[in-house]
Order: structure tokens, then sequence, then C-alpha cells
């Protein structure tokens, strides 16, 4: 009889065990409230009504209690299946310090979050048996091991170094302290007679040609599925059949009586190639692994998961500059170009499938082709990767360590072990996987952040990521490499962050320095660098209120995390900018001088292609509302810094670099094709004069870099003079002097609304050079989105803005597309208000935003000419 699965999702109440509650609940210890299973219990009590939101003010101050409590989950079952000799109840997912019971009787204990759990359950599940899930709190079990152990440096005050649990739940500088508990991922009962499938582990490699330099010769794939099984005591002595079906095509092979292992090995000829996005296309193969009983061919039990054929190299080679760290895909070196990936909601519980593929779908269309999946966060749901696989995103995927010191002790050396086993297994199908990094800042950490001297000998996780996980990986995953950490040099005997060797992260410059010290630098990879910026106007509004939006209110402040990160942001602007006046300039500056600040960094890396082989900014996506480095914030709105990693990451890409000491014209071509066409480039007067100008051919190859000279590039009135540079209508424009000792024209700026297709266009054209232009539509509207981010205008030139968002009515006045919502970072999707527009410019009220009528559209539009005019005596 085949396996049978049976989901326990319902019927599952939640209630206080200990601890001492918020004011007004000392109830929760006797009345129970519905849980949600998968969830986890601050979900359960926000649904419930009984704490505030955390994301919302000061509120997450509130509900602190909570991640101190021990809670209860519990269920009543259904008798198990009849028929079968094993009944197994199994957890996916335990957050964290649990214990397990059946009917009062204990099944088990947990103390990872990362694991999955099975305890066998035959002849005990009957009609209305009392499942318990009791968690103790995560503090208690991490202090607990602190106190035995002794104290470990850690870049926080919180304890997640002495608990296998997610760490930035523990709070980080751009994340809240949300402790939470709960079953977190599905948990069923699964029944099934003489042997199941305990552990499915497929090799998937090409042999032959495959890429670059095969000649055109075609590759040939191989599955190879190594299986762990596990069988009844009646099964012990019966003969099985493993299948695995790919492809088209099938192999059988034979598992003796007794043995609890085999590995069945399909070949595939000339299977089409998996590809990074931009490279090629992304084929997936369904793949099935079936047991059965060799004598009456009863199906017992089925894998399935799709994978793809590729080859992954990390080139790590010694040359003359350094150490290399760069991406080979089917044997084609490519330059990454990536972000990090933090979880996308405080409470990961409530990720879904369908917000996974929304944030990684915004990723792919900002032209990111790798994602990193950053150590204090969780190894993703399957969706997560299965959404990459689809997309092309090549996934570098921590494990689970980040900026503190490990201990190596039992009973945390077995649970990691545990934890990184089954991970490799379970990732390893995922054709996106190309990288699994041992840790994120450790080995940095202990060599510059003072760990040594205050560890004096104790053990901090080095035995981990230059021991244990390579092992793991070489063990269970030998098709994917392997590095100890990021940064890491690769050897003890060069600095843990040196930007010649292997990936380097970039700190100094968002803490200490101007963004210009990006150009410092020429890395074999930038894996982690950043600049901040506070959310969307309109995300500020939902979760701190109007009272609130003052860089130094109550509520601002306790959104941002850094350490003096205001400090940081207000000394960032100094650099450029006239100290702006008013929080809605201060507000706009900060957001270009993100943008700007990654736009330095990414171009001129990318500009030394293939020495610098991939930058990943950090990072691409929130958890919740706050002040961060991110290009998404945490209810899903695109900064501008997204707009400007379309640009950035595009395949093509102009921009004025220099080498030197003299300015060139970096001619960047990372498409398929060759780049032949002509670049205009110009000295111009603020005012659009004309002063120099030169036209410069070029024919650049494939994934190549040229760097034309220039003799056009010298100022001679630098406060009123710019350059301009393009080609097939890319653009690049660097000013004489910084914003602020720049002769900015006033912004004049004439207005059009075109409504049209359930689509508003704002046509503006400019009457002066306008610099870094920004609608900010949600200022229309909440769910109201713009097409592009910063503009830069020359005199007399037009650009169209198309706003989605909004209740836009064609000219015979029929209701055109409803505002799209925009997604809460609870969660779930919250529908913004929204605005209404006439085709024939008139104007009426909708939602409580207002008439959106040319005033309104100018109110929302920012200049730096219009911020540095506001700011001038």
């Amino acid at each position: 009889m085949a396996k049978q699965s049976t989901s326990l999702h319902s019927g599952w109440t939640l209630r206080l065990a200990g601890g001492a509650p918020a004011a007004g609940l000392d109830r929760l210890t006797s009345e129970a409230v519905p849980a949600r299973v998968p969830g986890c219990v601050h979900a359960d009590l926000l649904t419930a009504g009984l704490i505030p939101d955390p994301y919302q003010g000061l509120n997450e101050l509130e509900v602190a209690w909570a991640g101190r409590a021990d809670w209860r989950y519990e269920t009543a079952l259904a008798a198990a299946p009849a028929g079968f000799e094993r009944t197994d109840l199994v957890f996916e997912g335990l957050d964290t310090v649990a214990t397990v019971l059946l009917d009062g009787e204990e099944l088990g204990r947990t103390r990872n979050m990362h694991r999955s759990y099975r305890f066998d359950v035959t002849g005990r599940v009957r009609d209305g048996s009392a499942l318990s899930v009791l968690f103790t709190s995560a503090y208690t079990e991490a202090e607990a091991q602190r106190e035995r152990l002794g104290a470990r440096p850690n870049a926080y005050p919180e304890p997640f170094n002495f608990i296998r649990k997610m760490a930035a739940g523990f709070g980080w500088d751009w994340g809240p302290t949300l402790v939470t508990a709960g079953i977190w991922r599905p948990v069923r009962l699964e029944s099934w007679s003489t042997a199941r499938l305990a552990q499915v582990r497929p090799l998937v490699t090409v042999t032959g040609g495959a890429g670059e330099g095969s000649g055109g010769a075609r590759a040939d794939g191989r599955i190879e599925a190594h299986v762990e099984l596990e069988r009844t005591e009646s099964g012990a002595d019966r003969e099985l059949t493993l299948t695995i079906e790919a492809g088209g095509r099938t192999a059988i092979r034979t598992v003796p009586a007794g043995a609890g292992s085999a590995v069945a090995v399909l070949e595939i000829p000339a299977p089409d190639l998996w590809w990074p996005r931009g490279h090629g296309d992304q084929p997936l193969y369904e793949c099935a692994v079936v047991l059965s009983d060799a004598a009456t061919g009863q199906v017992l039990d089925t894998w399935r998961r799709r994978v793809g054929f590729r080859t992954i190299e990390l080139d790590r080679t010694p040359d003359e500059h350094g150490t290399a760290f760069t991406f080979r895909v089917n044997g084609r070196p490519i330059f990454a170009r990536g972000v990090n990936w933090i979880p996308d909601d405080a409470l990961p519980a409530r990720l879904t499938p369908e917000r996974y593929r929304h944030r990684l779908t915004q990723a792919a269309e900002a032209g990111v082709d790798l994602v990193r999946v950053w150590g204090g966060g969780i190894y993703e749901d399957h969706a997560f990767y299965d959404a990459c696989d689809e997309l092309g995103l090549m996934v570098w995927q921590d494990f689970l360590f980040a900026c503190a010191a490990y201990p190596e002790e039992q009973p945390l050396r077995g649970e990691v072990e545990a934890e990184a086993r089954e991970n490799v297994v379970r990732l390893a199908p995922h054709p996106s996987l190309v990288l699994w990094n041992g840790n994120n800042e450790n080995l940095w950490g202990f060599r510059d952040w003072g760990w040594e001297p205050e560890l004096a000998g104790e053990s901090w996780g080095e035995g981990y990521y230059l021991g244990l996980l390579p092992r793991v990986v070489a063990d269970l995953d030998p098709t994917r490499p392997y590095q100890a950490g990021s940064p890491w040099s690769g050897s003890w005997d060069r600095h843990p962050n040196d930007p010649a060797h292997g990936p380097s992260h970039f700190w100094e410059v968002w803490n200490r320095r101007d963004y210009t010290g990006y150009l410092d630098d020429v890395p074999r990879f930038a894996a982690e660098f950043g600049w901040q910026a506070p959310p969307v106007h309109a995300t500020l509004r939902e979760s701190l209120g109007d009272d609130q939006l003052d860089a130094a209110s109550p509520a601002m402040l306790h959104h941002q995390k850094a350490e003096d990160g205001n400090g940081k942001l207000a000394r960032g602007l100094a650099h450029h900018f006239t100290a702006p006046a008013g929080f809605d300039h201060w507000h706009y500056l900060t957001q270009v001088n993100q943008a700007r600040a990654i736009a330095t960094g990414v171009a001129h890396w990318r500009s030394h292609w293939p020495l610098c082989a991939g930058t990943v900014v950090w990072q691409l996506n929130d958890c919740w509302p706050v002040t961060s480095w991110a290009a998404i914030d945490g209810q899903a709105r695109p900064k501008p810094l997204y707009h400007e990693l379309r640009r950035l990451y595009a395949d093509r890409l102009l921009t004025f670099q220099v080498r030197d000491d003299a300015r060139v014209l970096a001619v960047d071509n990372q498409s398929p094709e060759p780049w032949r066409g002509s670049a205009l480039v110009r000295r111009l007067r603020a005012d659009g004069t004309a002063l120099a100008e030169e036209r410069l051919p070029f024919e650049v190859p494939a994934r190549t870099v040229a760097l034309l000279p220039l003799t056009v590039a010298e100022f001679k009135d630098a406060s009123e003079e710019l350059l301009v540079a393009e080609a097939d209508g890319l653009r690049d424009v660097v000013l004489g002097r910084p914003d602020k000792d720049f002769a900015y024209p006033a912004p004049d700026l004439d207005l059009r609304l075109d409504p049209s297709g359930g689509t508003l266009g704002v046509v503006i054209t400019a009457r002066a050079f306008v610099r870094d232009l920004l609608l900010q539509a949600d200022r229309l509207a909440p769910g109201a989105v713009a097409d592009r981010g910063l503009v830069t205008l020359l005199p007399g030139e037009t650009v169209t803005i198309t706003v989605t968002g909004l209740n836009v009515r064609g000219a015979d006045g029929a209701g055109g597309a409803d505002g799209a919502d925009s997604e809460a970072g609870g969660g779930a999707d919250s529908a913004g208000g929204t605005g209404e527009i006439g085709g024939t410019g008139e104007m009426s009220e909708s939602g409580g935003t207002g008439a959106i009528d040319e005033a309104a559209v100018r109110s929302a539009l920012f200049s730096v000419n219009a911020a540095e005019e506001a700011a001038r005596p």
C-alpha cells in the first residue's frame, strides 16, 4: 500500500504556558485562542486582536513579552488510517525549543528551528487523541547555554549564537526584535508499510561538451539518486525496486532484502542546459524516484522534484592580481549581478509562495541574476528556490551563522551538523543553487573585531567553517563549490577581507566615509556593500502616522535600527548637498544619495570586469517598515534605488570612469551579442549651451568592457558645467562640482496629464537642466506606482512617467483600471487608497486621497534643483 499523508493544519489552539503576559492578558493562561498552523504566536495574537501590530509605531516594544513567554499549541486528531504497519508524526519545522506530547505522553524534544522532526506514533493515534506542542521561550534555552558555555563575542546584545534559530529574530540593524515561537512549517501524519524513502539525494551532473569551449558538442546529463530507506520489521527481508524517471527515460534498480540504501543512475543524452537569466533558458526536468515492492509491484513511496542540468565552477585561481572569485556556469565566466536577501518578513511563517515569487520577480526585472541568502536568516522554503530555478536567479546559500562567535560544544555542534546535512540534501535538487557559504563575517570578525583576545582560546565557529561544513558538502553535494565565509581571502596568511582575494565586504564606506570611497578598491568580488535610505513616503505614513514624519521623531528613530544611522545619513548628505529644508527634501535626498552610492560602486566595479567578477548589493528587501539599505521597502514598494538597479544591472551600461587620473567612457556589454555604435560625449553649461563634443565609434564584443579615452572631459567653469554621454538610449551625467556647489537653475517644468488605458501618463518637459527628477507616485495614492525612478533632463527634453495603481478614467469618463494593491509587510496584501482622475483634466476625489490634478502631481515631484533652491538662503 502506498504511503499516505494527512495534513494536521486545522483545529489548533494556543494558550500561555508560562511567563508574564502584558497587562489585561492573564486570561491567556486559561482561555485558548485559535492558532494557525503553519504559523507563529505573534501572528495568532495579532489575528485575535490581543496585541498591536508590532510593525506600527513603537508597538514592537509592547509585544516583547511574548518572546519571553512559554506557549502551548493543542489540537485533537482523527484516528490514523487503518491498514498500515507504521504511522509517523512529521513536523517540517518547530520554532524552536519544544516538547511534543501525544495524549500527555512525551514523544520528544526539539531545539532547532532549521530541522524537521519525525516521531513514531504507530498504534497511538486514536479518534480524539490530544496532540500538544509546548514551546519554551528561546531566551530560556539560549541564556542557559550562554551561562553553561560562557559568553562569546557578538555584534548584537542578544544570545542568538547559543541557539539554532533565525538570528535576525533577536533584532538586527534593519530588523525588529520579535523572538517567535510556533509550528512554523507544515505538520502531517505519514502512514506506510514495508518501506519508505527516508532520503533522496540526486546528484545532477553534465558530462562531455557543455557551454563555452566545448566546440559545439552536446553535453550528456546524469542523475545519480542516492536513496536512504527505512523499513518496517516485516519489510526488512523483502526485495525492493527503485525506479528513477526523468526526461522521458527510466532506469530501474533492484534493492536487495535488508539493504538500507541504494543508488539509481539515469543517463539523459543531450539535455537542454539550465542557464542564469540573460545567458540562456531555464529548462527544468520532472524527476521521480519510485520505491516498489519487487514481489508484488505495489508502489510504496514516491519522491518528486524538478531538476536542471548545468555545470557550476567557482574559479579561485591565483593570478598576478591576487585570487579570482568568478562563477562559471556551463563553462562560461559570469559577472554576477547580485543582491543580498534577508527574510522577507520578521515573522517568516507568514511567507507564501506568491510572496516569494513576487519579490524574486521584482529582482529579476531589475536585472538581478544572483541572490545571496544571508546567514542570519533561514533556509527558505522550496517555493523560494523553485522561483529562482524558473527565473534564472543563481542562489548563493549561506549556512546560518552571522556576526557572532558560535560555540562548538555539544549540544550545539550536533545540532549544527544535523541541520547542515538535512538542508544540503533538501536543497540539492535546485539547479539555481550555485554556492554553499560557511558564514557571514565571522572569520573577519575574529581577526578585526577584537574577538581573539576576548575568546582566550574558547571555540567560536572556526571548526564549523573550515572543518565540519566543507566535509558535509563534500560528502553530500560534491557537485557544488563551498566557500568558508564571506568575506574570506582563503587563508589566515592574508587578511580575511582582502579585496585582492575572494569575496569582500565594503562597510567602511557607509560607516565612516563618502560613497566615493568605493572608487579606491577593485575587489575580485564585492559580496556586500550598501547605503541607507528611508522607505517610500506612503510606507512611512502607514507605519508611523503623519505626526511622526520627521527624521528625529520617536517613531522614525525607532524604525532606524542602525547605530548612529541618521547621523551617517546626514554626514553622507553633507558631502554632496546643502542641508535639506524640511522632512520632505530630507526624505528625497537620502533616497537620491542611496541610489548614487550604489551606482558609484556597481559602475566602477563592473567596468573592471573580468578582474572584478560580481557585485552583490546589500540588500534587496526588508522584513518590516524601516530605514535600511533595501531597494524594496517593507511594504513591497520600490525605492529609487530599485529603478537605479534596473539601469546598473542591464546588459549594457554606459558610464564615465577614471583610469590613471583621466576620465574615460566605459562601454560595458554583458549582453550575448556584440555592441556596435557611436557614443556622443558633450560638455554643456547648465543652461544647455554646448561647449564641446566628440563622437566615439565603438565595437565591444559580448561579455566585454571597452574603455574609450576622452578629449572633451576637462571642465573650464566647473560650477556651471556638466558632461553628458549618450549611446543607444543610454546616458550618464557628471557635474563639474558637488551639487551643493553647482549653479543649478530653478526647476522649470511643463506638465501634461494623459490618462489612457487604465494608467496615467505624466508628460514632463524641462525648460532648464533638471537633476534627478523623481515622481513619488505613492503621494498621489498609496497603491500608485511610477514606472521609473530618478530622471535627469536637459533643457527642452521630455519624459513620460507612467503611473499605475490609480483609478484612471478615459476620455469618455468610463472607469479604468483600479489601483493595484500594495503588498503588506505583514504577509497579506493590503489595498492602498486610490485617487481618481478624469480624461479631460477634470479631477474628482476618491479613496480619501484628494483630487489628482496638476497641482497634486507637482507636489509629488522632486528634484535636486528644487531641494537646493529650498535649502539655500
